[in-house]
């Protein structure tokens, strides 16, 4: 959508005509979907959390400045509604200490070898609390303060999984495609 579309749009839908709000649903759907599957272990998790995170696009709307895109300010939206989800719903653990990250480490691993589809199927592999951290540090961007203060943990501990997170990835990755890990 151009930025002239998406002001028509949130626009209809601050009215709260449903023409509009179809509109933005169809438009958005299959991305914001993506991001909620990065952040959920199951489909049907994923499908509550988007339908949530509809809903507060939609209640929230007016909250958007119009600085930005779109797209982004709804992405946020819907990256806050799966973490809410995975905080009430308790999935989300603290689950090692950087020195046990560290005990199998991964030679040669070149992640932009591996395919988006790839990539999506060993994320999935990952315990909840390491596959979220993971998504927030390096696929969305945020740093270690920020992934502490939106999930309620120490930054010892968003590293700790992060490193975590890498290890058990790369782990994964070496044994779908029988590498030899560290010499092993």
């Amino acid at each position: 959508m151009n930025k002239q579309i998406d002001e028509e749009i949130v626009q209809a839908c601050l009215r709260n005509e449903a023409k509009a709000q179809k509109a933005l649903y169809d438009f958005f759907s299959r991305t914001m979907f993506a991001v909620c599957l990065r952040y959920c272990n199951t489909h049907e998790d994923a499908m509550d959390v988007l339908q949530e995170g509809f809903i507060k696009v939609f209640t929230r709307l007016n909250q958007f400045s119009g600085k930005g895109s779109l797209e982004g300010w709804m992405k946020r939206v819907f990256i806050n509604t799966a973490l809410e989800h995975y905080r009430v719903n308790k999935v989300y653990q603290e689950q090692s200490d950087v020195e046990m990250a560290n005990d199998n480490p991964v030679d040669g691993f070149v992640l932009e070898k591996i395919s988006q589809k790839e990539i999506f199927e060993l994320l999935n592999q990952l315990a909840p609390g390491y596959r979220t951290v993971l998504n927030l540090y390096a696929i969305e961007g945020y740093n270690h303060a920020e992934i502490a203060e939106m999930l309620g943990i120490s930054e010892g501990t968003s590293k700790s999984q992060l490193s975590r997170a890498r290890s058990l990835f790369a782990q994964a990755y070496a044994k779908r495609n029988n590498i030899k890990q560290g010499g092993r």
